[in-house]
């Protein structure tokens, strides 16, 4: 019933450990030991992938499955992998240059947003017991 869903779940934890991991790569490239979070510029970029990521993943999760149980389990998905497309194309270009973020994070913001209006919508309807 929510393979899509959890598909899209373990992917993006995936992503997310990719990140950490480039993440400890960067360190030794840059030579920027913990507990040190700053330095190189290209090690600050890579950090602050990682760290975005994580805070939107905050708001993402429960998004993602909120829409999914009361909405749509495919639609979901669907936001939900276009959302994760939308954080890869923010990582590869934010590891570039700060300014070549911009689209991954758009990508990603408005998929997100979808996901939560819709999964309020869809909570409005059976808070009410409209069916569509």
């Amino acid at each position: 019933m929510y393979l899509y869903p959890s598909l899209v779940t373990a992917l993006t934890l995936i992503v997310y450990q990719v990140l950490t991991v480039n993440v400890g790569r960067a360190r030794m490239k840059y030579k920027i030991m913990p507990p040190a979070m700053s330095g190189d510029e290209n090690f600050e970029r890579v950090v602050r992938v990682q760290q975005n990521t994580l805070e939107q993943l905050v708001f993402f999760l429960p998004a993602l499955w909120l829409f999914s149980v009361y909405v749509s389990p495919l639609w979901g998905a669907v936001l939900g992998a276009v959302w994760l497309v939308g954080r890869i194309i923010f990582a590869w270009g934010y590891y570039q240059a700060a300014e070549k973020r911009v689209a991954g994070f758009a990508i990603s913001t408005l998929s997100g947003l979808g996901l939560v209006l819709g999964a309020l919508v869809g909570i409005g309807l059976k808070f009410f017991n409209i069916q569509i």
